[in-house]
């Protein structure tokens, strides 16, 4: 039974963040079974800076030949990776910016997904090497996107946890935040019972 879980959360707003609302309600439900442990990286708090050039160049350097600053670069991703790793679900607190996700998440994703490492590159295709894992993303949105083609975050992050072979994705949806007191409410309401109900399954 999966027991570790590890929770990503990327908005810029604190605790007026809808989405880190949403995520500290999972913590709660979660610090109630004892069986359950989890690990919280807020990369609003801890950013992480646009993958560059040197950064990248790192990685095709075997780990004895680096250079000290070569080093220091590499194992920024080695850090992000072994800590994917060492957790059975990963969830995703994600706010919607102009339709995208927080660029804060997308450098994380960037360190996380790394040929020859997470995935490789087959004759038949790319195959992802995180195996045994889960992924549940909680999506905020002040307004209503979801199952439409305004909805780019869901396909992109579907994409890039697939890639790394994580494909069994499950999305809490709380959508029409900016749109009335009263939707809000209920929009709220309804994600933290699905985040029960998937902390209750845990």
């Amino acid at each position: 039974m999966a027991n570790r879980i590890l929770l990503v959360t990327s908005s810029i707003l604190g605790e007026q963040g809808q989405s880190n609302a949403l995520a500290s309600h999972l913590r709660q439900r979660v610090a109630e079974r004892d069986e359950l442990s989890l690990t919280h990286r807020d990369l609003a708090v801890e950013s992480l800076p646009h993958l560059g050039l040197e950064e990248l160049s790192s990685w095709q350097v075997a780990a004895e030949g680096r250079s000290a600053e070569q080093q220091v670069l590499a194992e920024r991703s080695d850090r992000l990776i072994e800590e994917m790793q060492a957790h059975d679900v990963l969830v995703l607190a994600v706010p919607m910016y102009n339709f995208g996700i927080p660029s804060q998440l997308k450098a994380w994703f960037d360190r996380v997904m790394r040929a020859g490492v997470t995935f490789r590159y087959t004759e038949q295709g790319p195959e992802g090497l995180v195996n045994g894992k889960r992924a549940v993303i909680l999506a905020a949105r002040g307004g209503q996107y979801a199952g439409t083609e305004l909805d780019t975050q869901t396909p992109h992050l579907k994409a890039m946890l697939g890639m790394i072979g994580i494909d069994d994705v499950s999305v809490v949806y709380a959508e029409g935040l900016a749109m009335g007191e009263g939707r809000r409410d209920a929009a709220l309401k309804e994600a933290r019972q699905a985040i029960d109900g998937l902390v209750a399954g845990l």
